[in-house]
């Protein structure tokens, strides 16, 4: 595998691991002190609908790096 596929691939595991955890909605994931600002802005729910957006869009872009775009 060359550089970008591996890199992409990376990319698209962290966006199913954010999708992951906001679909299963894990405390630890969202008591985390980086996810607290989204939290507080959007409440539990807005937070989580941000990080499965966020998810989606972050497999798109790896997807991307993997086919050389």
């Amino acid at each position: 595998m060359t550089q970008e596929r591996i890199c992409g691939l990376l990319v698209i595991i962290i966006g199913f691991f954010s999708v992951i955890c906001s679909v299963g909605n894990f405390n630890w994931y969202f008591n985390n002190r980086k996810a607290q600002g989204m939290v507080r802005l959007f409440g539990r729910n807005g937070a989580r609908v941000f990080y499965i957006i966020l998810g989606v869009v972050i497999i798109f872009l790896g997807g991307a790096v993997m086919l050389g775009m």
